[in-house]
């Protein structure tokens, strides 16, 4: 079946809380713990947002992302993706804003293209906003995980790996099944890999319901795949996830059952060329 295959855990997002399942971190502490899990259950990589530790709304105060950052790294040799989507900042200086967790040196962040209706928002990631981030992550040496949610974000990526923003081999995050986004059904995924350039590598998310059929397709088809609280809080119908690990776990058998082995974090880091792979 090809390469082994990189499990990212997104632990946590922006929008889960705790009253949806009281299992959903919200401190630093809480991210750490849930992230270290689920590198012991196979996950190579951590997706990370950051939460007001007491409210569990959504924060972006680059003292949490530190916290989280270094308190991962001191545990285990797991990779660290920060988001730099920013969905709910505002101002004059949202840009800047953004690009802050990108200062911190994490071994990925992620890097959204194209604007679109997002649920109940406009996620807007202009035109601007993706040549300056992809500018400046390549800048600090930081890998960015391009995600897409529909196929014309995959043409705008093209262009920025064009002109040399971003370095072989461009990671493409597909995000299957956001409400107004592309939605998550077999032809659809095969639509939006087969847009991807020859040298792209790629993973796969669904959403909800969506979450197992998305990540068994992209096991099957030779991708990579991402579980996680941020995307959805059931184990299966009805019965709620008790943990990051737990989704973790039952990802990395069923990907165990289809043939695909499961890279570890030094793996994962040969596999995504990170010049600070060890």
């Amino acid at each position: 079946m090809g390469e082994k295959i990189i499990i990212t855990v997104a632990v946590t997002g922006s929008r889960p809380t705790k009253e949806m399942n009281p299992a959903v971190p919200y401190s630093p502490k809480e991210i750490i713990e849930s992230a270290v899990d689920s590198y012991k259950a196979g996950a190579a990589i951590a997706h990370i947002h950051v939460r007001d530790p007491k409210t569990g709304k959504p924060d972006f105060k680059i003292e949490f992302f530190k916290e989280v950052l270094e308190g991962i790294r001191e545990r285990c040799d797991m990779l660290v993706n920060l988001t730099t989507s920013g969905l709910f900042l505002e101002g004059s200086e949202v840009i800047q804003q953004r690009l802050q967790p990108v200062n911190l040196k994490p071994d990925l962040c992620s890097l959204d293209i194209g604007s679109l209706n997002f649920q109940d928002r406009v996620f807007v990631n202009s035109p601007l906003w993706g040549e300056t981030a992809a500018k400046y992550m390549k800048e600090k040496g930081v890998k960015p995980e391009i995600e897409v949610f529909d196929v014309g974000h995959i043409y705008q990526a093209i262009d920025l790996i064009r002109k040399g923003w971003i370095d072989d081999p461009p990671y493409f995050q597909l995000c299957m099944g956001v409400k107004w986004g592309i939605s998550a059904s077999p032809e659809n995924l095969i639509f939006m890999k087969n847009k991807l350039p020859k040298n792209a590598l790629w993973s796969v998310l669904g959403i909800g319901k969506d979450q197992l059929p998305m990540i068994t397709m992209g096991i099957i088809l030779g991708g990579n795949i991402r579980v996680g609280f941020e995307d959805n809080i059931y184990l299966s119908k009805g019965r709620l996830a008790s943990s990051n690990a737990q989704m973790v776990e039952a990802a990395a058998q069923l990907a165990l059952r289809l043939g695909r082995e499961i890279a570890n974090p030094i793996e994962a880091r040969k596999i995504l060329n990170l010049k600070n792979y060890l």
